[in-house]
């Protein structure tokens, strides 16, 4: 029986630990590096770039670092893949090529694209975006890697690819290994962000060891898609199962989480955590992907500016009101098309500090024109100093308005979509979509554990619950879950979407679906319109939803005093 294949990971996001492809490198044995550097917001900020400059678009961090690291990588017979060819994977991979000559590095370099729609965005229904990039699946990395490619980068692929192609190939499984690919999904979802698989991010921190500098984490996965997570010896953080329980119900909706390969299900998973840094995962079904492909569609929305005024002390309620009132009426003559405002009790009663004795009140504006949200706006508020409430001041000079993006979703037909594999020998193979599909359904809802009853105290839910929380697009998604059975049957009789709304007020009148996970002890809400248009359009004060989790283990119910 074929050995593991050991693939590690060295990028959760364009911007993440630049050392970590090095770290990753001499830390310990490894078969593949990945990376993944293509957040929703990422395509936008890389579409703004290919605007300025059409030879750019792809993830220019990711060349520095095999500027670096390229000698070593062959040298230790590492492949790597990465997306972080963003919107021009061919230049990137052109790009890699003159490093390599200019390092004298032999390696054969291949890519993957044919996600890019933006050609044919009108005809497809997606209007006039700045990008709009379809999610590919692996076969094409699987093909150039069949091929002997040394290293493969895509554009957008789906962020669990990276790894599952790598195994496909290694394995030499087909497409409808749908059980092995499901298990490589789920393996590659825990390691796809980064240090949130060994620590990072993670709800019950205080319980591990050293955080100052997690090490990456590392898959090792079986020939029947089973793996193990794990990380370099040595380094810092830790693999648990709750490290990994955390990352898997990161982002994902439903238990049905479906890619273009493959719908993984999420409520067969099984954890088992043997110490030493190892999990095992093994059990995952899999089932014929759906006949869609999402599509990454971000444009821009506007221009936005906004002011932060600081009110300190007394009255910080009726100073509020006239901030409002003053600015309202400044901006009357020509309004911006959206104003909000929020305001922030930071201040403290009777406090040691002046910052713990202030509040802050946030006025944003957007608006298709820049000059309407530009310095006229910034500069009402500034012209408010001596005019105002007592001991008036700003956080910020005043500025000039900013474009804002906006992302949604839209699904096309997979037969749309090209997906090639450009082989290093300069070939080019066309991948055939899926050709045995299934339309995505919703997951029964398995029945409830017993009610837990008993005298009970008033404590954070994050008392005995973790969470983890981020965006998808203009949804929010919250993962809870706890460690006993007993824990388990007290949190899914009590934490209803009605309880929810009742300890997240901002989700009061949003539509929210509560997703159950008995096997990982967990629930994951999907609270959509909570971030307006996505990440890129800044609507509220956290835009990437990371810490609405940390909310909700912040607010206090009653908890049955046996599972304290």
């Amino acid at each position: 029986m074929s050995a593991p294949i050991r693939i590690g990971n060295a990028s959760g996001f364009y911007g993440d630990r630049f050392e970590a492809v090095r770290e990753m490198l001499t830390g310990g044995e490894l078969d593949v590096l990945t990376g993944d550097y293509l957040a929703e917001v990422t395509m936008l900020i890389l579409g703004r770039d290919r605007l300025k400059d059409p030879s750019r678009g792809y993830a220019k961090t990711f060349l520095r670092q095999m500027e670096q690291n390229l000698a070593l990588a062959k040298a230790k017979g590492v492949t790597i893949v990465a997306n972080a060819g963003g919107l021009n994977p061919a230049g990137l991979a052109d790009a890699l090529r003159d490093l390599a000559k200019r390092l004298d590095v032999d390696v054969s370099i291949a890519h993957v694209d044919g996600d890019d729609l933006l050609p044919r965005a009108a005809e497809l229904g997606l209007g006039s975006p700045v990008t709009a990039n379809a999610y590919l699946g692996a076969w094409g990395i699987a093909e150039c890697l069949r091929a002997g490619a040394d290293i493969v980068v895509t554009g957008r692929v789906t962020d669990a690819s990276v790894v599952v192609g790598p195994a496909a190939a290694h394995f030499g499984w087909a497409r409808d290994d749908y059980d092995k690919l499901a298990g490589a999904v789920v393996a590659g979802h825990v390691i796809e962000c980064g240090a949130q698989a060994t620590g990072g991010n993670y709800a019950f921190f205080t319980e591990l060891p050293d955080l100052r500098h997690p090490g990456f984490p590392i898959a090792e996965i079986s020939a029947d898609g089973s793996s193990v997570i794990t990380k370099h010896p040595g380094t810092g953080g830790a693999v648990t199962e709750g490290t990994v329980t955390a990352q898997l119900v990161y982002e994902i909706t439903g238990a049905r989480y479906a890619g273009p390969d493959v719908t993984a299900r999420f409520d067969t998973i099984t954890l088992t955590d043997p110490g030493d840094d190892r999990v095992e995962i093994t059990g995952v079904r899999g089932e014929p992907p759906p006949p869609t492909l999402k599509v990454s569609v971000n444009g821009l929305g506007g221009f936005r500016n906004e002011v932060v005024f600081v009110l300190t002390g007394l009255d910080i309620e009726e100073k509020a009101r006239l901030a409002h009132d003053q600015m309202s009426a400044a901006l009357a003559a020509n309004a911006p098309s959206q104003i909000s405002w929020t305001l922030a009790r930071t201040d403290h009663a009777d406090s040691g500090t002046e910052e713990t004795a202030s509040a802050l009140l946030r006025c944003v504006v957007k608006d298709p024109d820049p000059k309407v949200v530009g310095r006229p706006f910034s500069n009402a508020a500034v012209e408010m100093a001596l005019a105002s409430y007592p001991g008036f001041h700003l956080t910020a000079p005043p500025g000039e308005a900013k474009p804002y993006g906006s992302y949604r979703p839209e699904f096309v037909d997979g037969k749309e979509v090209p997906h090639l594999a450009h082989l290093a020998d300069g070939s080019t193979v066309d991948i055939p979509p899926a050709d045995d599909t299934r339309e995505l359904a919703e997951v029964e809802q398995p029945d409830l554990p017993a009610p837990v009853d008993g005298p009970a105290r008033r404590v954070p839910l994050g008392t005995i619950a973790a969470a983890r929380s981020g965006d998808k697009g203009g949804s929010a998604n919250v993962g809870v879950w706890v460690r006993t059975d007993e824990q388990w049957a007290w949190l899914a009789n009590t934490l209803t979407v009605e309880r929810f709304r009742e300890l997240l007020p901002e989700t009061a009148d949003l539509p929210v679906t509560r997703h159950v996970l008995p096997n990982l002890r967990a629930l994951n809400f999907v609270v959509d319109g909570l971030l307006g248009d996505g990440v890129a359009a800044q609507a509220r004060f956290d835009p990437q939803a990371k810490a609405v989790g940390e909310w909700l283990r912040s607010r206090h119910v009653d908890i049955p005093e046996g599972l304290l």
